[in-house]
């Protein structure tokens, strides 16, 4: 049987945090609503404290942790947000972090890091190679390892943002969340389906290195190559040893969608240009994918605004109409 995380355990991450997050507003979108004929609200959970979700699940593990953990220290893997909200949190409790990325981590995500104090270390192309560097701390130093997404208190954590959604759309036929290793979009689903279980929960993402896709339509954790995108926050694996995730979204997830980054680009443009919001290509999923015609909706559905933490040279590129394939700007 699946291992799960339960409502009742994202209720008591949310008294554990309560005071160290934003509970972030909600807001109709007319531009979205009239396109497709049904409410359209907009979480706005890119104007969290970090610029991110990620927070939320950071902030909780960080809580969660014993005395002795605090005193050894804290290190994760990540493709930018989930370090930063780490940093933020450990930072707050005086706690030792070091954050693992590869070379794929835009500079404005490395630099906001560095600012909070935590140790950076650059390994490899991949976050499968970030995390290699991990064990290794967690082996040497004996680091306490809090992963990005496949770890019981960060998916509980991830998970308040459901629980706000439904409080604040109680009436949501659909909620569109980003997809990458899980941790948000399987927190979110059991939120949202234990408070209103026939609410859809679709996970949203890139078709360039889409890791929890490629599981889903393979019946099993596989490894897939992680490819410049401009959703650069969904690349990364989920771990051929994935405890929580995968099967939480296997059995929570009513859809999966695939974007390219042309579309990806659309929808970053629509938020600025119509919403007045800046928004990352992983924040941008969700509007992208409604302005794609690649969801369909019987009533009122909620789009997840997961971060802002965009390059503003790139962000100025997009909405120019400028951008450069997300090849070249790997290069």
């Amino acid at each position: 049987m699946t291992r799960t995380i339960t409502l009742s355990d994202i209720r008591a991450a949310r008294e554990r945090i309560a005071g160290k997050v934003e509970r972030t507003p909600t807001v109709l979108s007319h531009s979205l609503s009239d396109r497709v004929g049904h409410p359209v609200h907009l979480k706005l959970e890119h104007h969290q404290t970090t610029g991110a979700f990620k927070l939320r699940g950071a902030s909780n593990a960080i809580a969660a942790l014993s005395p002795e953990e605090r005193s050894r220290g804290v290190v994760a893997a990540s493709t930018g947000n989930h370090g930063r909200a780490l940093a933020h949190a450990a930072r707050l409790d005086g706690i030792r972090a070091v954050i693992c990325m590869s070379r794929l981590v835009p500079d404005n995500k490395l630099d906001a890091i560095r600012r909070l104090g935590a140790e950076i270390r650059i390994v490899g192309n991949s976050q499968d190679d970030a995390q290699k560097e991990v064990e290794k701390l967690v082996g040497e130093q004996g680091l306490v390892m809090l992963p990005p997404f496949d770890h019981p208190d960060i998916i509980a954590g991830q998970g308040t943002l459901g629980l706000e959604i439904i409080e604040q759309v109680p009436d949501a036929v659909s909620v569109l969340v980003p997809l990458s290793g899980g941790g948000l979009a399987s927190g979110v689903a059991a939120a949202v389906k234990g408070v209103s279980p026939n609410t859809k929960v679709i996970g949203v993402t890139m078709a360039r290195g889409a890791a929890m896709k490629a599981s889903l339509d393979a019946g099993r954790p596989v490894e897939v190559e992680e490819l410049p995108t401009l959703a650069d926050s969904l690349g990364g694996g989920i771990g051929l040893d994935n405890r929580l995730t995968f099967g939480m979204c296997r059995d929570l997830l009513d859809d999966v969608i695939l974007l390219s980054e042309d579309e990806i680009a659309t929808g970053i443009r629509h938020a600025y240009e119509q919403e007045r919001e800046i928004v990352e290509g992983a924040g941008a999923v969700g509007i992208a994918a409604l302005l794609a015609g690649k969801v369909k909706t019987a009533g009122p559905a909620v789009l997840i605004l997961s971060g802002r933490n965009i390059d503003m040279a790139l962000h100025r590129q997009i909405v120019c109409g400028e951008a450069p394939s997300t090849v070249e700007r790997a290069a």
